[in-house]
């Protein structure tokens, strides 16, 4: 296939990370080198096909810079791995909608430029694929940057929790224009909703009642602030459902962010509570603290997910593709148990 052509709504700590793992696994050709994914290659696809053609973003020190230049401009935290070349794509402004709440509003520097036509401009680009990377609680920019990509004529991913793919008129309007459409909420490559739903299984399985159980997430970086400030019950609901759906049976489960510590920056912090009975009804408790950073957790599934769109593209595959959606987001508008989901994609995508 010809390379994978991306425009990134959003140029914070995800986009970065993203990029700096395509120039990372550019030269990799074998197991060791491609340390850290999970699929080097996919439907003959390596991370290298990936080609970033186009960026918006509304913070002064991104707009007009070299993509290569912005993804380490303020606020932005997530650990430089690598050197990034001049990539000729300049980051262009963006609506502002409601991109930013009123915590997130003292991080960032606004552009005063002139909004681009995003449209026209991912034509103009050549992108194929466009991939929402705004901050959670910006519903209103989601819907709009959809509406966007169908009139550019280009697939769409959801990286965000808002509810994109989940809803029903806007996957309509995606099959209607005969375009793919995947979401929402990208899931982490170790993230700990992911590792929540594996302890549960692997413990239901082993013939463990589950009484109760808890994931409680802190976090630095902006993407934490808005969380806190407009999308904290929405995740948590999110998180629950999808914690909810590694049990055969109904128990008391939360799933969520509780707070934001500054120090912590691009890092996460999640702590775990398991409550069940075994044999005999003996008691089992199970304490976990688990940390991560954010960014580059995003990253080993997206690749998965941009390569596996470009199949549905070359597919014709139209609205909600429920493979891919089951396969890389907490939210799909299909939601299947983890054996389930992984082989669908690779089925799909085989």
């Amino acid at each position: 296939m010809a390379k994978i052509k991306v425009a990134l709504i959003g140029v914070g700590n995800c986009a970065s990370a993203f990029i700096q793992g395509i120039q990372y696994y550019s030269r990799a050709t074998n197991a060791q080198d491609s340390l850290g994914l999970r699929n080097l290659t996919l439907a003959e696809l390596t991370p290298q096909d990936i080609e970033v053609v186009a960026a918006f973003d509304v913070d002064d020190r991104k707009v007009g810079k070299d993509l290569s230049e912005a993804i380490f401009a303020q606020p932005n935290n997530t650990p430089k791995v690598t050197g990034i070349p001049q990539l000729g794509v300049k980051v262009t402004k963006g609506p502002l909608l409601d991109g930013l709440g009123k915590s997130t509003k003292a991080l960032i520097e606004l552009s005063k430029e002139a909004d681009t036509n995003i449209a026209h401009t991912l034509v103009a680009s050549g992108a194929e694929i466009v991939i929402n990377l705004l901050p959670s609680g910006a519903s209103n920019a989601a819907r709009f940057y959809a509406i966007q990509a169908i009139t550019a004529g280009c697939a769409f991913i959801n990286a965000t929790p808002n509810f994109i793919a989940s809803d029903p008129g806007l996957s309509q309007q995606f099959a209607d224009a005969g375009l793919p459409l995947v979401g929402d909420d990208l899931i982490d490559q170790v993230g700990s909703t992911q590792l929540h739903k594996t302890l549960l299984k692997l413990l239901s399985d082993s013939g463990v009642h589950i009484n109760e159980t808890y994931q409680l997430d802190v976090g630095g970086g902006t993407e934490s602030v808005d969380t806190m400030e407009r999308t904290r019950d929405a995740k948590r609901t999110i998180k629950t459902e999808s914690v909810a759906s590694a049990l055969p049976y109904k128990t008391e489960i939360v799933a969520g962010s509780t707070d934001y510590v500054d120090f912590l920056e691009n890092k996460r912090d999640s702590y775990f509570f398991i409550s069940g009975n075994y044999f005999c009804n003996t008691p089992l408790k199970i304490d976990l603290k688990f940390q991560t950073t954010d960014a580059p957790n995003a990253g080993n599934v997206l690749f998965d997910v941009v390569r596996a769109v470009k199949v549905a593209l070359k597919k014709k595959q139209t609205g909600a593709v429920d493979a891919i959606c089951a396969y890389g987001f907490k939210h799909p508008p299909k939601m299947l148990p983890l054996e389930d989901a992984n082989r669908e994609f690779k089925e799909f995508v085989a």
